[in-house]
């Protein structure tokens, strides 16, 4: 009966104990993201960025931005919670950034913003250069020779709005009196917006409007009566000889033209001007721009740290820079250098996709080279710098590759239907005006990765390769830019043996070798 007692006293006691305790253990940070965002009438993938927190979608103009319906969405982990995931999913309106709140443990502001690209246009006969469309101020300005009758000229073409909208009054192929600004009404998705439209004689006939010179080409911008002989010329500073540009070097869109012009010297002056006709615009002066290359682009330096292997000579500076230190965390690496070389002497990289770990226990890692820093590992995961400082305007890559494929054993959500599929290898430049450095992340729960169309990309390239060549082959690809005026920052350029590792998605034993990477600076 004692021992009963006391039993009982202990077991309350603990009770007293236990209900004292307070839980100090903080919950786990982990922030929710957006893996996918899908709307109605988008052009392209939404871009997502992890780092801050936003989601952009790209609407064709067919689709009322008052009123974007999404139509689907994955959020990692799976037991995140979007309390306005049902008011996206009946229509939102994103004619503004609009924020929202995805929460795990803690919450997480998101932000969600549209993109709407709308082709507007507006020409008139005899008219000089492009039309002006602000389309915040709803207003149109257009010039036009002097001797153009301004009382009654005919609009050529319209269209201020997307495919829907209607005009009042409908000026599609009327002649219309603009010696006084005209006011025209647009109405689309139930609302009407009221359009200005000024038409200006002016005196000067051809302009050169504006140079944008690279190393060994230069993008010319001019503007004069539509329907006339339009072009440019241009000479080396040193010489009176101009040359004029061939038709084919020319492209025309009414009063507006661009010429890009080629085999120019780096680091020479030139002087071009547009022409109409007989007439003649200003003479621009202008500088070519130097040249450079990647350094260790042909691969020779490489040294052994431990386990690591590092593309650059012990003791040097570093500009590329691999995935090793992760592989590495779980195996040997698997980048690093090799005697087998286009020319037969130096080295070359040899990129090799492997899973590594023991038995079930590990992951894939993807074989890669890229310009920048392995900054850390985090958890099985990486965090890399990716971009060098780089200001000039490369037009092409060139080097030299050999492949061997594998089907692709290892598969993460969003790609099982990869599986069993023979891998693929990319190589890829990008030129971005960024203020920094690129973040590349891995982990699925952070993950941040590179989005060619975002906004502060300003050229991309790449080559894809989903089969074995055995031999040393030359490749070679363009760089589409979205601009010639915006001047780079930093310079991306990455290789892999599986186009999706940063997915952990790929064939184990895929091998790309690359060796000899140069950039070119013409056409």
């Amino acid at each position: 009966m004692t021992k009963k007692i006391c039993s009982i006293a202990v077991g309350l006691l603990a009770l007293m104990v236990t209900g004292c305790i307070k839980n100090n253990i903080p919950y786990p940070r982990i922030q929710p993201n957006f893996l996918s965002f899908e709307v109605e009438g988008q052009l392209q993938p939404s871009s997502i960025d992890t780092l801050a927190r936003t989601v952009t979608v790209f609407l064709n103009e067919t689709v009322d931005i008052t009123d974007v319906v999404v139509t689907g969405y994955d959020i990692s982990p799976n037991s995140a919670v979007w309390a306005d995931s049902a008011s996206f999913l009946n229509g939102i309106d994103l004619s503004e950034p609009v924020s929202t709140m995805v929460s795990l443990y803690q919450e997480y502001d998101w932000t969600i913003s549209a993109v709407q690209t709308i082709d507007r246009y507006f020409t008139v006969e005899q008219q000089v250069g492009a039309s002006t469309i602000d389309v915040p101020g709803r207003r149109i300005v257009a010039y036009v020779s002097a001797k153009a009758p301004i009382s009654h000229l005919k609009v050529t073409s319209i269209k201020l709005a997307g495919s829907t909208a209607v005009m009042s009054p409908d000026l599609t192929d009327a002649t219309v009196d603009f010696s006084s600004p005209v006011e025209i009404s647009v109405t689309e998705f139930g609302r009407t917006s009221v359009w200005t439209i000024y038409v200006i004689p002016t005196e000067s006939s051809v302009n050169t409007d504006a140079v944008d010179a690279w190393s060994c080409v230069a993008w010319l911008y001019g503007s004069a009566e539509a329907g006339k002989e339009n072009g440019f010329e241009y000479r080396r500073a040193d010489s009176d000889a101009w040359i004029r540009l061939t038709d084919s070097q020319v492209t025309v869109n009414g009063g507006s033209f661009t010429g890009r012009l080629t085999g120019l010297v780096p680091e020479t002056s030139y002087v071009a001007r547009a022409y109409s006709g007989e007439e003649y615009g200003e003479e621009v002066m202008f500088t070519t721009q130097a040249t450079a290359q990647m350094p260790n682009s042909s691969f020779d330096n490489w040294w052994l740290n431990g386990k690591v292997w590092n593309p650059w000579a012990e003791g040097g500076e570093s500009y590329w820079d691999t995935g090793n230190k992760g592989a590495t965390t779980l195996g040997s690496s698997n980048t690093f250098p090799t005697d087998d070389t286009p020319s037969g002497s130096g080295r070359a990289a040899q990129l090799e996709t492997r899973f590594v770990g023991i038995g079930m226990i590990g992951k894939l890692a993807a074989g890669n080279i890229f310009a920048g820093t392995y900054v850390r590992t985090d958890g099985t995961n990486g965090v890399l710098s990716f971009g060098r400082p780089f200001t000039l305007h490369p037009t092409k890559l060139k080097g030299y590759f050999k492949y061997k494929t594998a089907p692709i054993s290892s598969v993460t959500t969003g790609f099982e239907d990869l599986k069993n599929r023979p891998d693929t290898a990319i190589i890829w430049v990008a030129l971005i005006d960024a203020p920094e450095p690129f973040e590349i992340r891995t982990n699925p729960n952070n993950r941040h990765l590179f989005d060619p169309e975002a906004s502060d990309v300003i050229a991309y390239g790449k080559m894809e390769c989903g089969s074995d060549v055995n031999d040393w082959s030359k490749f070679e690809f363009e760089l589409k830019y979205k601009s010639t005026s915006r001047v780079p920052r930093y310079i991306l350029c990455t290789a892999s043996a599986s186009k999706y590792g940063d997915y952990f998605t790929g064939g184990n034993g895929a091998v790309l070798w690359i060796d000899d990477l140069q950039l070119d600076y013409d056409y």
